[in-house]
């Protein structure tokens, strides 16, 4: 009977293991069960992208509002002067910006050699971003009369605050995982990215004050010309800071995800690797995402009478 028993125990499956109650559990039960929680913590950490995707789509409605609303007015002659500037001033700067793009296209080449190949669309679309986000500091200060005593509009009017907030927090996200994983990445991989969100957020921020300072016009058939600008100035540099800092975190996130997913081992570690993994790809749609959001935003205001001559 010993002899029995010693040879049952010999011949048992391994993917059984005995609990601590003496009951038997098996391995690929446990096995389930970490996969199951693996799925839902990427689907919950899939969710804010598409939270912030929704808020952009809604973003794009209020483009649509001031955009119609500029139609049924006749703005004055520094209103329409004022909407042919800022036009031009766009275009200008923009083109400052594929300028710097290109050179950080070179730069790359210089500091990486050939593996400077897979750097050159984002370095180029970088120094598009920047010349977006320097066209908008740079814009001048309209020449209209504004109303006496100085009325100024409120952030909420301009644009949605939790699309503000969560600029805020990507770029400070960003910056904090550059920080941590400083040890495991290139220095001037490190440098870049902290510096261009960095930077991003600084010329946001400055182009966001600007327009909330800036007084409103006296003359009533300006103000949907003015409130139409400091829509679309809100919009593209908190867009355009946006994706300069969620993409990098994606980017980041996933080399962290897949290198320690070679590394740890057991049931509870191997969490953490889809948690990067997810966050990473959470953060590349949403940046991609806003991105698409941003290229319609591009479009400079402009009024051309259609709406009257209907």
């Amino acid at each position: 009977m010993h002899g029995f028993l010693a040879g049952t125990r010999a011949t048992a499956p391994r993917n059984w293991r005995t609990a601590v109650g003496g009951g038997v559990v098996r391995e690929d039960d446990n096995d389930t069960v970490g996969r199951l929680i693996a799925v839902v913590l990427f689907v919950a950490l899939i969710a804010p992208a598409v939270l912030l995707a929704r808020g952009w789509s809604l973003a794009a409605g209020r483009r649509a509002v001031a955009g119609a609303a500029v139609e049924f007015v006749a703005p004055t002659s520094a209103g329409a002067d004022q909407l042919t500037r800022q036009a031009t001033h766009g275009r200008r700067v923009r083109r400052l910006g594929l300028v710097l793009g290109l050179a950080a296209v070179v730069v790359s080449v210089v500091l990486f050699a050939e593996a400077s190949v897979f750097l050159w669309l984002p370095a180029l679309a970088t120094g598009l971003l920047l010349g977006v986000l320097l066209a908008e500091v740079t814009r001048s200060r309209p020449r209209w009369a504004v109303v006496t005593p100085p009325q100024h509009p409120r952030r909420r009017d301009q644009m949605s605050l939790p699309l503000l907030w969560t600029m805020r927090a990507a770029v400070a996200g960003e910056v904090l995982t550059a920080v941590l994983l400083a040890g495991s990445l290139d220095r001037a991989v490190t440098i870049t990215a902290l510096v261009v969100p960095l930077v991003a957020w600084a010329l946001a921020e400055v182009a966001l004050l600007r327009v909330l300072v800036r007084p409103l016009p006296a003359e009533g058939a300006d103000v949907p010309v003015d409130e139409a600008q400091r829509t679309w100035t809100a919009h593209l540099v908190v867009a355009a800071a946006s994706v300069l800092a969620l993409l990098p975190l994606g980017s980041l996130l996933l080399v962290a995800g897949i290198d320690l997913g070679d590394n740890v081992g057991g049931d509870g570690a191997g969490l953490v690797p889809v948690a990067l993994v997810a966050g990473g790809f959470s953060a590349l749609s949403a940046g991609l995402a806003v991105a698409g959001y941003l290229l319609t935003w591009l479009r400079p205001v402009r009024h051309t009478s259609r709406a009257l001559a209907g």
